[in-house]
């Protein structure tokens, strides 16, 4: 299945991107509500893919998103490349036309709607999928990650957030990495009785995954991102990792400030 992000040794063709917005509404997709089956949609033109990744990869450089260096991720891993999503998502007017890739899955080629509702994980998927939502006319929900008593955590659509049974719902999220916030509210909606009509994320780091099977049902939704990187993580420690090899200092960018020597907390 082809993932509509672009890699870097991508060889399309690519379209101008004044001309983008219009030909999307002319490539074939056909306007469906989903049983409650595996769920896969068909990618956007190769063409399209290719501009969109360029403009998103640009976005991402010219913001200082982009970082090279020794990060602590929060896999617990390390890093010699980081994005940090939030140096993109401080700029409204960048943040509103990544949404505007992101609502083009949510619209079929007459511009019909295919969602009811477009939900994210916290926290920049919150305001991924309001401004997403906002371009189609739906609403926007957020799940946040709920600590239980035995000291496992899980997703939730709290503060009053509901999915009707039936409706159509957009995944959005930032960064992929293992999938692992998208992967937790998956169950979520489906207890909702919810339609997954397809996730999308701003960056897959990973390089290249298209699908992600819920751990509650086994049923299989097409994932996709704007722009698909390949960036390698290491196991700690300078036998396996080389940036720990050459003794390049560790950061822990993310929630714990960028910048900081990483004392054991991982960036989020």
């Amino acid at each position: 299945m082809a993932d509509i992000g672009a890699t870097q040794n991508d060889k399309d063709v690519s379209v101008p991107f004044r001309f983008l917005r219009t030909y999307a509404a002319r490539t074939t997709r056909s306007p469906r509500r989903l049983v409650l089956v595996t769920t896969v949609r068909p990618a956007l033109d190769p063409a399209l893919r290719h501009t969109i990744a360029l403009r998103t990869e640009a976005l991402f450089r010219s913001s200082g998103a982009f970082r090279e260096g020794h990060f602590l991720l929060k896999s617990g891993r390390h890093g010699d490349a980081y994005v940090e999503k939030f140096q993109v998502l401080q700029d409204p007017a960048a943040t509103s036309e990544l949404c505007g890739f992101f609502a083009e899955h949510g619209r079929a080629a007459d511009r019909e709607l295919l969602v009811d509702l477009v939900a994210g994980p916290t926290t920049g998927g919150i305001i991924l999928a309001f401004e997403t939502a906002r371009q189609l006319g739906v609403r926007s929900i957020f799940a946040e990650e709920v600590r239980a008593d035995d000291g496992t955590t899980h997703r939730e659509f709290r503060r009053g957030f509901r999915i009707v049974p039936g409706e159509r719902v957009l995944l959005v999220d930032d960064i992929l990495t293992t999938g692992g916030s998208l992967l937790a509210m998956i169950p979520a909606v489906e207890a909702m009785g919810g339609e997954i009509v397809e996730c999308v994320v701003l960056v897959d780091r990973g390089g290249g995954r298209t699908t992600l099977t819920s751990p509650s049902t086994g049923r299989v939704y097409a994932v996709r991102s704007l722009w698909e990187l390949d960036l390698p993580t290491y196991e700690p420690g300078p036998a396996t990792c080389p940036r720990c090899a050459d003794g390049t200092p560790l950061y822990a960018p993310g929630s714990t400030g960028t910048g900081s020597i990483a004392a054991g907390a991982a960036a989020s």
